[in-house]
């Protein structure tokens, strides 16, 4: 006879692990330098406008030194970089 109780109690342990840090990180007119993160998102909820990159983890940074600018085309949000004058 087994004294031990079946396996599957292990599933419900380790709780209390880090969350992934997502969202937005630059708002709005905000003064970002090149290489900076935007935002960090799950899947393309905002695409890439001018002056910024995508990166393969779905990131959007700047690749210019400037002013953060959230816009609305055909139903999606674009964000961009305007260059500080």
């Amino acid at each position: 006879m087994a004294h031990k109780k079946a396996g599957g109690s292990k599933a419900r342990q380790g709780g209390n692990t880090k969350g992934k840090c997502r969202g937005v990180k630059a708002f709005g007119s905000q003064l970002v330098k090149a290489g900076s993160i935007i935002i960090r998102q799950k899947g393309t909820l905002f695409h890439a406008g001018k002056n910024v990159g995508l990166g393969k983890d779905h990131t959007i940074f700047a690749k210019i030194g400037g002013f953060v600018c959230f816009s609305k085309q055909r139903g999606r949000g674009f964000i961009s970089v305007l260059a500080k004058n």
